[in-house]
């Protein structure tokens, strides 16, 4: 969009800008922690990897009892532990903890903030950004 057609809502007030600014800030820092959960589900899957190929290795070297616990205790293991639960093949996988952030909490809030961009700013999304702009354009044709 050029700098002759930039646009904000004129009519919100400084609050409403503000209101509308943390609620875009909420939804952008969530797509961060998403990245970190993705990253965090990569980096759990690499490493469950190498405990995969240490199991063989140890049982190849005649550490059998070392090799028995990765396959037993550890790989099938979640790596969050479901609350009250003895089960200890009951763990959450990273992959699960991902999807369900990503299919509940974070749709949640995105959808919150569109809802809200929709009814504060006819959907015009970064007003406080877009009315920063528009001031440093003008002050910038003044002086």
């Amino acid at each position: 969009m050029g700098t002759d057609t930039i646009r904000y809502p004129d009519d919100l007030s400084d609050r409403e800008r503000d209101a509308l600014h943390q609620v875009e800030l909420g939804v952008e820092n969530l797509h961060r922690a998403h990245g970190h959960l993705v990253s965090f589900h990569h980096s759990t899957g690499r490493a469950m990897d190498h405990l995969d190929t240490a199991e063989g290795l140890l049982r190849e070297c005649g550490y059998d009892q070392f090799a028995d616990e990765l396959r037993d205790e550890y790989l099938p293991r979640g790596v969050v532990a479901e609350r009250d639960s003895d089960d200890a093949f009951g763990g959450r996988w990273s992959y699960d903890i991902l999807e369900t952030f990503q299919d509940t909490f974070l749709a949640d809030i995105v959808a919150f903030g569109e809802r809200v961009t929709g009814e504060v700013a006819n959907g015009l999304r970064h007003a406080a950004e877009r009315k920063q702009e528009s001031d440093w354009i003008d002050r910038s044709r003044r002086e």
